[in-house]
């Protein structure tokens, strides 16, 4: 192991849903220590400024616009990755969507496929894409790799009126580990970090909600809601040589929010 294993230099990241939230949270952090970062995002203003921020930190940053949930898209943009940055040591498969409904019963056909459209299908294509490259610079002589998905607190909890978001969430911890044990003999890992209630655009309303504000942060032991900057170091260590031998772990990320 390098004698400073927390150093990025020389390391690529790709954060998909980089431009903001927990993504930039990601993508922010492993700029500081050191790598060279792609975010892709649909919102191409979003896209930029989030490129501003992270070649504020002396690398390299590049972005593109890509629909995770098309399968073409996606294998497109990873070459246009490759094309850009040469390389891709790190996958966080991030990008995400949340619910829309009132209750199970008002989930119909067409939110069930938005959800999982996005939050599975998305994560499987971008993992698919990084582990075709990882597995073939391994053969070539290069091997190593990490895979990072995104997963929630619903995806252990009983997440009521979020059925199908709760399912996609589940479901990314299930394929994460059976990418850690299929993929491992190539010195790839696989991991999932679970964020439970976090203050970003997409929890923006809740925690503007009063009522739900009162009845959860009592509930949170670190009594605050966490922020994209929290998740920063587990990025950095993921990303880095210290997390060689880690994989097939469920990382959850909540204030203790879970255990109280």
């Amino acid at each position: 192991m390098a004698q400073s294993p927390f150093d990025l230099s020389g390391k690529v990241a790709l954060v998909t849903g980089g431009n903001g939230g927990i993504g930039l949270g990601f993508a922010d952090a492993m700029a500081q220590a050191g790598a060279d970062v792609c975010i892709w995002g649909t919102n191409a203003d979003k896209n930029a400024t989030a490129v501003e921020q992270l070649l504020a930190h002396g690398g390299k940053a590049v972005a593109f616009q890509c629909d995770v949930g098309d399968s073409s898209a996606v294998d497109e943009t990873f070459a246009k990755t490759l094309e850009a940055m040469g390389r891709v040591d790190s996958c966080f498969a991030n990008a995400g969507v949340s619910a829309r409904n009132a209750s199970f019963l008002d989930i119909d056909d067409a939110e069930w496929d938005r959800v999982m459209r996005i939050n599975l299908d998305g994560a499987f294509y971008t993992m698919r894409a990084a582990v075709k490259h990882m597995v073939e610079r391994a053969e070539a002589g290069d091997p190593g790799g990490r895979l990072v998905g995104t997963a929630s607190l619903a995806a252990i909890s009983g997440a009521a009126r979020n059925e199908h978001y709760a399912a996609t969430k589940g479901a990314l911890i299930s394929m994460i580990r059976a990418l850690a044990v299929e993929y491992a003999r190539y010195g790839i890992t696989a991991n999932a970090i679970l964020p439970g209630w976090i203050e970003t655009a997409m929890t923006e309303g809740l925690v503007q909600w009063q009522k739900f504000s009162d009845a959860v942060l009592p509930r949170i032991p670190m009594r605050r809601w966490g922020t994209p900057e929290d998740f920063g170091g587990m990025a950095v260590y993921l990303a880095s040589d210290a997390s060689q031998y880690h994989t097939g772990d469920t990382m959850l990320i909540d204030g203790g929010y879970f255990l109280f």
